[in-house]
Protein backbone atom coordinates (compact mmCIF):
# COMPACT_ATOMS: atom_id res chain seq x y z
CA UNK A 1 0.00 0.00 0.00
CA UNK A 2 1.24 3.13 -0.93
CA UNK A 3 1.80 6.39 1.55
CA UNK A 4 -1.09 8.28 -0.47
CA UNK A 5 -3.65 5.18 -0.03
CA UNK A 6 -2.28 5.11 3.44
CA UNK A 7 -2.94 8.35 4.20
CA UNK A 8 -6.59 8.09 2.37
CA UNK A 9 -7.42 5.04 4.77
CA UNK A 10 -5.92 6.56 8.01
CA UNK A 11 -8.43 10.21 7.27
CA UNK A 12 -11.47 7.49 6.49
CA UNK A 13 -10.62 5.65 9.91
CA UNK A 14 -10.66 8.68 12.00
CA UNK A 15 -13.64 10.56 10.38
CA UNK A 16 -16.08 6.62 11.33
CA UNK A 17 -14.63 6.60 14.57
CA UNK A 18 -15.85 10.24 15.05
CA UNK A 19 -18.99 9.49 13.69
CA UNK A 20 -19.84 5.68 15.88
CA UNK A 21 -18.52 7.34 19.42
CA UNK A 22 -21.58 10.00 19.26
CA UNK A 23 -24.14 7.22 18.29
CA UNK A 24 -26.72 5.73 20.74
CA UNK A 25 -25.46 2.45 22.64
CA UNK A 26 -22.83 1.19 24.24
CA UNK A 27 -19.16 1.91 22.09
CA UNK A 28 -15.67 0.94 22.30
CA UNK A 29 -14.42 4.99 21.99
CA UNK A 30 -14.68 7.33 24.12
CA UNK A 31 -17.09 10.25 24.22
CA UNK A 32 -15.91 12.98 22.17
CA UNK A 33 -16.92 16.72 23.91
CA UNK A 34 -20.32 16.56 21.87
CA UNK A 35 -21.60 13.38 23.93
CA UNK A 36 -20.67 15.32 26.90
CA UNK A 37 -23.60 17.88 28.59
CA UNK A 38 -23.05 18.81 32.05
CA UNK A 39 -20.43 16.05 33.06
CA UNK A 40 -23.27 13.31 31.65
CA UNK A 41 -22.23 11.26 28.39
CA UNK A 42 -25.35 11.40 26.44
CA UNK A 43 -24.70 9.01 23.73
CA UNK A 44 -24.80 5.99 25.93
CA UNK A 45 -27.92 3.56 26.05
CA UNK A 46 -30.12 4.89 28.95
CA UNK A 47 -31.46 2.87 31.27
CA UNK A 48 -35.12 2.14 31.19
CA UNK A 49 -37.04 2.86 34.66
CA UNK A 50 -39.96 -0.26 34.54
CA UNK A 51 -42.89 0.87 36.57
CA UNK A 52 -45.86 -2.02 36.67
CA UNK A 53 -48.99 -0.50 38.22
CA UNK A 54 -50.37 -4.06 38.27
CA UNK A 55 -47.66 -5.43 40.87
CA UNK A 56 -49.23 -4.18 43.64
CA UNK A 57 -47.61 -4.26 47.68
CA UNK A 58 -48.41 -3.34 50.63
CA UNK A 59 -50.42 0.19 51.42
CA UNK A 60 -48.57 3.06 52.76
CA UNK A 61 -49.89 4.12 56.37
CA UNK A 62 -47.05 6.89 57.22
CA UNK A 63 -43.76 8.29 57.82
CA UNK A 64 -42.76 9.65 61.25
CA UNK A 65 -40.47 10.38 64.24
CA UNK A 66 -40.33 10.85 68.01
CA UNK A 67 -41.19 14.30 70.42
CA UNK A 68 -38.02 12.27 72.64
CA UNK A 69 -36.41 13.94 74.28
CA UNK A 70 -35.51 17.81 72.79
CA UNK A 71 -39.42 18.62 73.12
CA UNK A 72 -39.93 18.95 76.25
CA UNK A 73 -37.71 21.81 76.14
CA UNK A 74 -37.98 23.22 72.79
CA UNK A 75 -41.83 22.86 73.17
CA UNK A 76 -41.60 25.50 76.26
CA UNK A 77 -39.11 27.96 74.76
CA UNK A 78 -40.50 31.44 74.50
CA UNK A 79 -39.15 32.20 70.92
CA UNK A 80 -42.48 31.49 68.86
CA UNK A 81 -41.46 31.67 65.63
CA UNK A 82 -38.17 28.62 66.32
CA UNK A 83 -40.90 26.45 67.12
CA UNK A 84 -42.58 27.45 64.12
CA UNK A 85 -39.81 26.89 61.92
CA UNK A 86 -39.19 23.39 63.85
CA UNK A 87 -42.64 22.29 62.99
CA UNK A 88 -42.33 23.56 59.81
CA UNK A 89 -39.29 21.60 58.91
CA UNK A 90 -41.03 18.08 60.72
CA UNK A 91 -44.53 19.11 59.46
CA UNK A 92 -45.46 21.34 56.63
CA UNK A 93 -46.88 20.10 53.22
CA UNK A 94 -46.38 23.84 52.06
CA UNK A 95 -43.95 25.03 49.52
CA UNK A 96 -42.24 28.11 49.06
CA UNK A 97 -42.67 30.79 46.02
CA UNK A 98 -40.48 28.45 43.90
CA UNK A 99 -42.35 25.13 44.55
CA UNK A 100 -39.40 23.87 46.98
CA UNK A 101 -41.40 22.36 50.50
CA UNK A 102 -40.70 24.14 53.33
CA UNK A 103 -40.99 20.80 55.17
CA UNK A 104 -40.91 17.03 54.69
CA UNK A 105 -44.57 16.28 55.62
CA UNK A 106 -44.54 13.67 58.13
CA UNK A 107 -47.80 11.93 58.94
CA UNK A 108 -47.45 10.77 62.30
CA UNK A 109 -45.87 12.09 65.09
CA UNK A 110 -44.90 10.14 68.52
CA UNK A 111 -45.62 11.25 71.53
CA UNK A 112 -43.50 9.73 74.87
CA UNK A 113 -45.49 8.89 77.81
CA UNK A 114 -43.60 10.02 80.16
CA UNK A 115 -42.92 7.50 83.53
CA UNK A 116 -42.50 9.83 85.97
CA UNK A 117 -38.13 9.96 85.89
CA UNK A 118 -38.08 14.07 85.82
CA UNK A 119 -40.20 14.59 88.49
CA UNK A 120 -37.60 12.13 90.41
CA UNK A 121 -34.71 14.66 89.68
CA UNK A 122 -31.32 13.20 90.30
CA UNK A 123 -32.74 10.59 92.38
CA UNK A 124 -33.84 9.38 89.30
CA UNK A 125 -30.10 7.95 88.29
CA UNK A 126 -30.83 9.33 84.54
CA UNK A 127 -27.74 11.59 84.61
CA UNK A 128 -29.30 13.56 81.53
CA UNK A 129 -32.29 15.60 82.29
CA UNK A 130 -33.04 15.63 78.77
CA UNK A 131 -33.89 11.90 78.77
CA UNK A 132 -35.77 12.61 81.90
CA UNK A 133 -39.85 12.08 81.61
CA UNK A 134 -42.83 13.57 83.59
CA UNK A 135 -45.50 11.58 84.34
CA UNK A 136 -48.97 12.45 83.96
CA UNK A 137 -50.38 10.02 86.95
CA UNK A 138 -49.01 11.70 90.56
CA UNK A 139 -48.21 9.20 93.24
CA UNK A 140 -51.08 9.32 95.06
CA UNK A 141 -53.10 8.04 91.93
CA UNK A 142 -54.85 11.22 90.52
CA UNK A 143 -53.69 12.98 86.83
CA UNK A 144 -52.12 16.16 86.09
CA UNK A 145 -52.78 16.41 82.36
CA UNK A 146 -50.93 19.61 82.31
CA UNK A 147 -47.55 17.72 82.45
CA UNK A 148 -45.53 17.16 79.21
CA UNK A 149 -46.66 20.77 78.19
CA UNK A 150 -43.41 21.05 75.81
CA UNK A 151 -44.71 17.80 74.30
CA UNK A 152 -47.99 18.66 73.85
CA UNK A 153 -47.42 22.16 72.53
CA UNK A 154 -45.45 19.95 69.38
CA UNK A 155 -48.76 17.85 69.43
CA UNK A 156 -50.52 20.12 68.66
CA UNK A 157 -48.70 21.77 66.08
CA UNK A 158 -48.43 18.71 64.07
CA UNK A 159 -52.31 18.10 63.77
CA UNK A 160 -52.45 22.22 62.89
CA UNK A 161 -50.18 21.13 59.81
CA UNK A 162 -51.95 18.02 58.62
CA UNK A 163 -50.38 15.43 61.05
CA UNK A 164 -52.62 12.43 60.04
CA UNK A 165 -51.66 10.12 62.72
CA UNK A 166 -50.38 10.84 66.20
CA UNK A 167 -49.02 7.62 68.40
CA UNK A 168 -48.17 7.66 72.05
CA UNK A 169 -45.52 5.18 73.33
CA UNK A 170 -44.10 4.11 76.69
CA UNK A 171 -40.91 3.01 77.88
CA UNK A 172 -41.33 2.22 81.26
CA UNK A 173 -44.44 2.06 83.46
CA UNK A 174 -44.91 4.85 86.08
CA UNK A 175 -42.16 4.65 88.87
CA UNK A 176 -44.61 4.16 91.50
CA UNK A 177 -45.27 1.02 89.55
CA UNK A 178 -41.87 -0.57 88.76
CA UNK A 179 -40.28 -3.04 90.63
CA UNK A 180 -37.17 -1.04 91.56
CA UNK A 181 -38.63 2.58 91.97
CA UNK A 182 -36.79 3.57 88.86
CA UNK A 183 -38.02 4.01 85.52
CA UNK A 184 -34.94 2.18 84.09
CA UNK A 185 -35.06 -1.56 84.37
CA UNK A 186 -33.22 -4.02 86.53
CA UNK A 187 -30.76 -4.64 84.13
CA UNK A 188 -31.96 -7.93 83.96
CA UNK A 189 -34.25 -9.73 81.34
CA UNK A 190 -37.51 -9.46 83.69
CA UNK A 191 -39.54 -6.80 83.40
CA UNK A 192 -39.92 -3.91 85.68
CA UNK A 193 -43.18 -4.65 87.07
CA UNK A 194 -44.88 -7.18 89.17
CA UNK A 195 -47.87 -9.37 87.45
CA UNK A 196 -50.41 -7.69 90.35
CA UNK A 197 -49.67 -4.26 88.93
CA UNK A 198 -50.35 -4.90 85.28
CA UNK A 199 -54.05 -3.77 85.70
CA UNK A 200 -52.56 -0.83 86.96
CA UNK A 201 -50.33 0.06 84.39
CA UNK A 202 -52.97 -0.75 81.79
CA UNK A 203 -55.26 1.68 83.58
CA UNK A 204 -52.83 4.20 83.40
CA UNK A 205 -52.51 3.77 79.64
CA UNK A 206 -56.22 3.87 78.94
CA UNK A 207 -56.19 7.43 81.07
CA UNK A 208 -53.73 8.89 78.91
CA UNK A 209 -55.63 7.72 75.57
CA UNK A 210 -59.09 8.49 77.22
CA UNK A 211 -58.01 12.03 77.95
CA UNK A 212 -56.33 12.88 74.63
CA UNK A 213 -59.55 11.69 72.87
CA UNK A 214 -61.40 13.86 73.96
CA UNK A 215 -58.75 16.62 73.09
CA UNK A 216 -57.17 18.00 69.71
CA UNK A 217 -54.78 15.42 69.88
CA UNK A 218 -55.89 11.95 70.02
CA UNK A 219 -53.67 9.10 69.61
CA UNK A 220 -54.87 6.97 67.07
CA UNK A 221 -52.16 4.16 68.50
CA UNK A 222 -50.50 3.59 71.48
CA UNK A 223 -47.50 1.15 71.84
CA UNK A 224 -46.61 0.31 75.69
CA UNK A 225 -43.44 -1.54 75.99
CA UNK A 226 -40.50 -0.08 73.94
CA UNK A 227 -37.29 -2.74 72.85
CA UNK A 228 -38.14 -4.87 75.59
CA UNK A 229 -34.62 -7.25 74.16
CA UNK A 230 -32.43 -5.13 76.07
CA UNK A 231 -31.99 -4.87 79.64
CA UNK A 232 -32.56 -1.57 80.50
CA UNK A 233 -30.25 -0.82 83.34
CA UNK A 234 -28.76 2.14 84.98
CA UNK A 235 -26.09 2.28 83.02
CA UNK A 236 -28.14 3.32 79.69
CA UNK A 237 -29.24 6.30 81.29
CA UNK A 238 -33.07 6.51 79.83
CA UNK A 239 -36.35 5.35 80.71
CA UNK A 240 -36.76 1.43 79.36
CA UNK A 241 -37.52 -2.07 80.41
CA UNK A 242 -37.00 -5.82 79.14
CA UNK A 243 -39.62 -7.68 78.75
CA UNK A 244 -40.99 -11.10 77.50
CA UNK A 245 -43.46 -11.80 75.22
CA UNK A 246 -45.74 -13.85 77.40
CA UNK A 247 -44.78 -10.07 79.48
CA UNK A 248 -46.02 -8.50 76.60
CA UNK A 249 -49.15 -10.74 75.39
CA UNK A 250 -50.35 -10.76 79.33
CA UNK A 251 -50.52 -6.58 79.20
CA UNK A 252 -52.16 -6.51 75.60
CA UNK A 253 -54.85 -8.72 77.51
CA UNK A 254 -56.24 -6.35 79.86
CA UNK A 255 -55.14 -3.07 77.95
CA UNK A 256 -56.99 -3.88 74.79
CA UNK A 257 -60.39 -5.09 76.74
CA UNK A 258 -59.82 -2.16 79.38
CA UNK A 259 -59.87 0.74 76.06
CA UNK A 260 -63.02 -0.92 74.67
CA UNK A 261 -64.75 -1.00 77.56
CA UNK A 262 -63.91 3.05 78.56
CA UNK A 263 -64.84 3.77 74.94
CA UNK A 264 -61.67 4.18 73.73
CA UNK A 265 -60.50 4.11 70.07
CA UNK A 266 -57.02 4.24 70.32
CA UNK A 267 -55.52 1.23 68.47
CA UNK A 268 -52.57 -1.49 70.31
CA UNK A 269 -49.17 -1.58 68.43
CA UNK A 270 -47.50 -4.28 69.84
CA UNK A 271 -43.87 -5.03 69.21
CA UNK A 272 -40.87 -2.05 68.76
CA UNK A 273 -38.43 -5.13 68.78
CA UNK A 274 -34.74 -3.56 69.20
CA UNK A 275 -33.77 -5.15 65.83
CA UNK A 276 -35.87 -6.63 62.87
CA UNK A 277 -34.09 -10.29 63.48
CA UNK A 278 -36.10 -10.69 67.08
CA UNK A 279 -39.29 -10.74 64.97
CA UNK A 280 -38.54 -14.44 63.70
CA UNK A 281 -35.59 -15.57 65.51
CA UNK A 282 -36.27 -16.99 68.65
CA UNK A 283 -33.96 -16.22 72.20
CA UNK A 284 -33.44 -18.30 74.83
CA UNK A 285 -35.42 -15.87 77.44
CA UNK A 286 -38.48 -15.96 75.01
CA UNK A 287 -37.99 -12.23 73.93
CA UNK A 288 -37.75 -13.00 70.10
CA UNK A 289 -40.30 -14.49 67.25
CA UNK A 290 -42.62 -12.28 68.22
CA UNK A 291 -44.67 -12.80 64.87
CA UNK A 292 -45.12 -16.39 65.57
CA UNK A 293 -45.16 -15.89 69.27
CA UNK A 294 -48.07 -13.21 68.92
CA UNK A 295 -49.95 -13.74 65.99
CA UNK A 296 -49.90 -17.76 65.26
CA UNK A 297 -53.37 -18.66 66.66
CA UNK A 298 -52.04 -21.71 68.22
CA UNK A 299 -49.57 -20.15 70.34
CA UNK A 300 -50.19 -19.76 73.91
CA UNK A 301 -49.17 -16.07 73.77
CA UNK A 302 -51.53 -14.83 70.91
CA UNK A 303 -53.14 -11.76 70.85
CA UNK A 304 -54.49 -11.67 67.05
CA UNK A 305 -57.58 -11.47 68.86
CA UNK A 306 -57.55 -9.19 72.03
CA UNK A 307 -59.81 -6.32 71.41
CA UNK A 308 -58.60 -3.37 70.02
CA UNK A 309 -55.08 -4.41 69.06
CA UNK A 310 -53.81 -3.67 65.88
CA UNK A 311 -53.09 -6.17 62.98
CA UNK A 312 -49.46 -5.09 63.20
CA UNK A 313 -46.25 -5.90 64.40
CA UNK A 314 -43.05 -3.10 64.73
CA UNK A 315 -39.63 -3.58 64.49
CA UNK A 316 -36.45 -0.90 64.85
CA UNK A 317 -33.64 -1.02 62.07
CA UNK A 318 -30.70 -0.40 63.78
CA UNK A 319 -27.78 -3.23 63.76
CA UNK A 320 -28.99 -4.88 60.57
CA UNK A 321 -28.16 -2.52 57.67
CA UNK A 322 -24.94 -3.28 56.83
CA UNK A 323 -23.30 -5.05 54.94
CA UNK A 324 -26.09 -4.63 51.94
CA UNK A 325 -26.49 -8.53 52.18
CA UNK A 326 -27.18 -8.22 55.72
CA UNK A 327 -29.89 -5.89 54.87
CA UNK A 328 -31.67 -7.49 52.34
CA UNK A 329 -31.86 -10.94 54.05
CA UNK A 330 -33.11 -9.51 57.26
CA UNK A 331 -35.62 -7.80 55.82
CA UNK A 332 -36.69 -10.17 53.45
CA UNK A 333 -36.81 -13.17 56.41
CA UNK A 334 -39.20 -10.29 58.02
CA UNK A 335 -41.42 -10.14 55.17
CA UNK A 336 -41.62 -13.78 54.79
CA UNK A 337 -42.83 -14.65 58.46
CA UNK A 338 -45.13 -11.57 58.49
CA UNK A 339 -47.12 -12.89 55.61
CA UNK A 340 -47.28 -16.65 56.85
CA UNK A 341 -49.45 -15.42 59.84
CA UNK A 342 -53.05 -16.28 60.16
CA UNK A 343 -54.01 -13.09 58.77
CA UNK A 344 -51.62 -11.51 56.59
CA UNK A 345 -49.51 -8.83 59.23
CA UNK A 346 -48.87 -5.62 58.73
CA UNK A 347 -44.99 -4.62 59.11
CA UNK A 348 -44.16 -1.47 60.67
CA UNK A 349 -40.38 0.08 61.42
CA UNK A 350 -40.68 2.37 63.91
CA UNK A 351 -37.70 3.98 65.07
CA UNK A 352 -34.03 4.48 63.51
CA UNK A 353 -31.09 6.95 63.53
CA UNK A 354 -27.57 6.57 62.94
CA UNK A 355 -26.86 4.60 65.86
CA UNK A 356 -22.99 3.58 66.39
CA UNK A 357 -20.53 2.05 63.91
CA UNK A 358 -21.96 1.58 60.24
CA UNK A 359 -19.03 -1.23 59.30
CA UNK A 360 -16.41 1.32 59.76
CA UNK A 361 -17.78 3.65 56.97
CA UNK A 362 -20.36 5.80 59.23
CA UNK A 363 -20.58 6.71 62.84
CA UNK A 364 -23.51 8.03 64.77
CA UNK A 365 -20.52 10.20 66.69
CA UNK A 366 -19.72 13.30 66.05
CA UNK A 367 -22.92 15.11 64.35
CA UNK A 368 -22.69 14.41 60.94
CA UNK A 369 -25.35 16.30 58.67
CA UNK A 370 -24.13 16.01 55.32
CA UNK A 371 -25.08 13.72 52.39
CA UNK A 372 -23.23 10.61 53.21
CA UNK A 373 -25.66 10.35 56.06
CA UNK A 374 -28.32 11.17 54.15
CA UNK A 375 -28.10 8.83 51.52
CA UNK A 376 -27.40 6.36 54.40
CA UNK A 377 -30.82 6.82 55.68
CA UNK A 378 -32.32 6.49 51.88
CA UNK A 379 -30.99 3.42 51.62
CA UNK A 380 -32.49 1.95 55.15
CA UNK A 381 -35.88 3.69 54.20
CA UNK A 382 -35.54 2.33 50.59
CA UNK A 383 -35.09 -1.30 51.92
CA UNK A 384 -37.91 -1.30 54.66
CA UNK A 385 -39.95 -0.61 52.03
CA UNK A 386 -39.43 -2.19 49.37
CA UNK A 387 -38.27 -5.73 50.70
CA UNK A 388 -39.64 -5.94 54.19
CA UNK A 389 -42.88 -4.59 52.86
CA UNK A 390 -43.11 -1.91 55.93
CA UNK A 391 -46.32 0.04 56.02
CA UNK A 392 -45.16 2.59 58.12
CA UNK A 393 -41.43 4.36 58.78
CA UNK A 394 -40.62 6.19 61.63
CA UNK A 395 -37.47 8.22 62.94
CA UNK A 396 -36.08 8.04 66.34
CA UNK A 397 -35.28 12.22 67.80
CA UNK A 398 -37.05 14.26 65.44
CA UNK A 399 -35.28 17.28 67.35
CA UNK A 400 -31.58 16.30 68.62
CA UNK A 401 -29.21 19.32 70.59
CA UNK A 402 -26.49 16.33 70.67
CA UNK A 403 -23.12 15.96 69.05
CA UNK A 404 -24.72 12.86 67.32
CA UNK A 405 -25.79 11.75 64.05
CA UNK A 406 -29.39 10.13 64.88
CA UNK A 407 -31.52 13.90 64.62
CA UNK A 408 -33.51 15.04 61.96
CA UNK A 409 -33.68 18.98 63.02
CA UNK A 410 -30.85 20.34 65.15
CA UNK A 411 -30.40 22.24 68.00
CA UNK A 412 -27.49 24.58 69.01
CA UNK A 413 -27.19 27.00 71.59
CA UNK A 414 -28.01 31.10 70.71
CA UNK A 415 -24.21 31.11 70.33
CA UNK A 416 -23.87 27.80 68.16
CA UNK A 417 -22.42 25.66 70.42
CA UNK A 418 -23.33 22.42 70.55
CA UNK A 419 -24.71 22.53 74.49
CA UNK A 420 -27.73 20.51 75.54
CA UNK A 421 -27.90 22.06 78.60
CA UNK A 422 -27.50 25.63 77.45
CA UNK A 423 -30.22 24.96 74.59
CA UNK A 424 -32.99 24.40 77.39
CA UNK A 425 -34.30 27.54 77.09
CA UNK A 426 -33.37 29.08 73.56
CA UNK A 427 -31.43 28.34 70.39
CA UNK A 428 -30.12 27.73 67.07
CA UNK A 429 -31.77 25.57 64.76
CA UNK A 430 -30.63 24.31 61.97
CA UNK A 431 -31.79 21.11 59.08
CA UNK A 432 -29.90 17.69 57.99
CA UNK A 433 -29.58 15.95 54.70
CA UNK A 434 -30.99 13.33 57.05
CA UNK A 435 -34.25 15.46 57.38
CA UNK A 436 -34.30 16.17 53.74
CA UNK A 437 -33.39 12.53 52.18
CA UNK A 438 -36.50 11.03 54.69
CA UNK A 439 -38.61 14.26 53.04
CA UNK A 440 -37.84 12.19 49.43
CA UNK A 441 -40.12 10.13 50.64
CA UNK A 442 -42.61 11.44 53.69
CA UNK A 443 -43.10 14.61 51.58
CA UNK A 444 -44.95 12.86 48.81
CA UNK A 445 -45.27 9.02 49.62
CA UNK A 446 -48.88 9.82 51.02
CA UNK A 447 -51.18 7.60 53.18
CA UNK A 448 -53.33 5.09 51.65
CA UNK A 449 -50.99 5.15 48.61
CA UNK A 450 -49.84 1.59 47.31
CA UNK A 451 -46.24 0.21 46.31
CA UNK A 452 -46.20 -0.89 42.92
CA UNK A 453 -43.22 -2.80 41.25
CA UNK A 454 -40.74 -0.97 39.67
CA UNK A 455 -37.07 -1.89 38.61
CA UNK A 456 -34.40 0.18 36.64
CA UNK A 457 -33.23 -1.81 33.36
CA UNK A 458 -32.90 -5.76 34.04
CA UNK A 459 -31.52 -5.01 37.59
CA UNK A 460 -33.45 -7.31 39.68
CA UNK A 461 -30.86 -7.92 42.94
CA UNK A 462 -31.55 -6.21 45.65
CA UNK A 463 -28.11 -6.57 47.16
CA UNK A 464 -26.34 -5.02 44.05
CA UNK A 465 -29.10 -2.12 43.87
CA UNK A 466 -28.69 -1.33 47.70
CA UNK A 467 -24.95 -0.18 46.41
CA UNK A 468 -25.98 0.98 43.43
CA UNK A 469 -29.53 2.88 42.56
CA UNK A 470 -32.21 1.81 44.42
CA UNK A 471 -36.15 2.71 42.69
CA UNK A 472 -39.31 1.96 43.98
CA UNK A 473 -42.57 3.03 43.04
CA UNK A 474 -46.54 4.33 44.83
CA UNK A 475 -49.30 5.16 43.07
CA UNK A 476 -52.41 6.62 44.56
CA UNK A 477 -55.35 5.06 42.82
CA UNK A 478 -58.02 7.98 43.04
CA UNK A 479 -56.16 11.00 42.59
CA UNK A 480 -53.80 8.98 39.68
CA UNK A 481 -50.63 10.08 40.83
CA UNK A 482 -47.50 8.42 40.58
CA UNK A 483 -44.41 8.92 42.63
CA UNK A 484 -40.71 7.28 41.90
CA UNK A 485 -38.13 7.41 44.56
CA UNK A 486 -34.81 7.22 43.32
CA UNK A 487 -31.71 6.98 45.66
CA UNK A 488 -28.19 6.89 43.66
CA UNK A 489 -25.31 6.02 45.70
CA UNK A 490 -22.78 5.79 43.35
CA UNK A 491 -20.42 8.86 42.63
CA UNK A 492 -21.17 9.22 38.65
CA UNK A 493 -24.20 10.74 37.56
CA UNK A 494 -27.03 8.85 35.15
CA UNK A 495 -29.32 9.63 32.74
CA UNK A 496 -32.08 6.77 32.86
CA UNK A 497 -35.93 7.15 30.65
CA UNK A 498 -39.21 5.97 32.09
CA UNK A 499 -40.80 3.58 30.07
CA UNK A 500 -43.31 1.99 32.88
CA UNK A 501 -46.49 0.32 31.65
CA UNK A 502 -48.22 3.41 33.22
CA UNK A 503 -49.40 6.05 30.39
CA UNK A 504 -48.99 9.62 31.60
CA UNK A 505 -50.59 12.63 31.46
CA UNK A 506 -47.86 14.33 29.74
CA UNK A 507 -44.03 13.87 28.85
CA UNK A 508 -42.37 14.91 32.34
CA UNK A 509 -41.94 14.58 35.41
CA UNK A 510 -41.89 16.87 38.63
CA UNK A 511 -38.86 16.41 39.93
CA UNK A 512 -37.25 16.78 43.69
CA UNK A 513 -33.30 16.09 44.44
CA UNK A 514 -31.79 16.35 47.17
CA UNK A 515 -28.26 15.82 47.13
CA UNK A 516 -24.55 17.46 48.61
CA UNK A 517 -26.19 20.78 47.31
CA UNK A 518 -29.80 20.69 46.98
CA UNK A 519 -32.61 20.37 49.93
CA UNK A 520 -35.73 18.57 47.79
CA UNK A 521 -35.26 21.37 44.73
CA UNK A 522 -37.86 21.50 42.51
CA UNK A 523 -37.51 21.13 38.39
CA UNK A 524 -38.71 19.35 35.64
CA UNK A 525 -37.46 16.60 34.08
CA UNK A 526 -38.38 14.73 30.68
CA UNK A 527 -39.54 11.45 30.68
CA UNK A 528 -37.27 10.07 28.41
CA UNK A 529 -34.12 12.67 30.37
CA UNK A 530 -34.37 11.41 33.85
CA UNK A 531 -30.84 12.98 35.24
CA UNK A 532 -30.23 11.65 38.30
CA UNK A 533 -26.86 13.74 39.83
CA UNK A 534 -24.00 11.70 42.14
CA UNK A 535 -24.95 10.95 45.42
CA UNK A 536 -28.34 11.88 45.71
CA UNK A 537 -32.23 11.10 46.07
CA UNK A 538 -34.36 12.12 43.26
CA UNK A 539 -38.79 11.91 43.75
CA UNK A 540 -40.17 11.81 40.29
CA UNK A 541 -44.15 13.19 40.75
CA UNK A 542 -46.52 12.75 38.02
CA UNK A 543 -50.61 11.86 37.13
CA UNK A 544 -51.34 8.94 34.34
CA UNK A 545 -54.01 7.10 32.93
CA UNK A 546 -54.41 3.80 32.14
Amino acid sequence: MNRHRQSMVHILFVILSLAFSCKKGPSSFPPTDACIVNGIDTCQKKAVLQVNLKGTHQTIHSFGASDAWSSKFVGSWADLSKKNQIADLLFSMDADVSGNPKGIGLSLWRFNIGAGSYEQGDASGIADEYRREECFQNPDGTYNWNKQQGQQWFMNAAKQRGVKYLLGFAASPPVYMTSNGKAYGTGTPQFSLSPSKFQDYADFLVQVCKHFQGTNTPLDYISPVNEPQWNWGSSNNQEGTAASNTDIADLVKVLGPGLKTNGVNTRVVVGEAGQVTFLNSATPDNRGDQINQWFKSSSSDYIGGVSNVDNTISYHSYFTTCPESKLVQDRQAANTSAANTNSALTLWMTEFGVLGDICGSLNGSPRNTNIDYGLYVAKVIHNDLAIAGASSWQWWLGINPYNYSDGLVYINTPSGAMDPKMSKTDGLVSDSKQLWCLGNYSRFVRPGMVRVDAALGSQTDPTYAASNIMVSAYVDAVGKTLVIVIVNTQSNASVISFGGAASLTGSNFTAYVTSGTKNLQKSTMATDNIQLEPRSVTTLVANYHQ
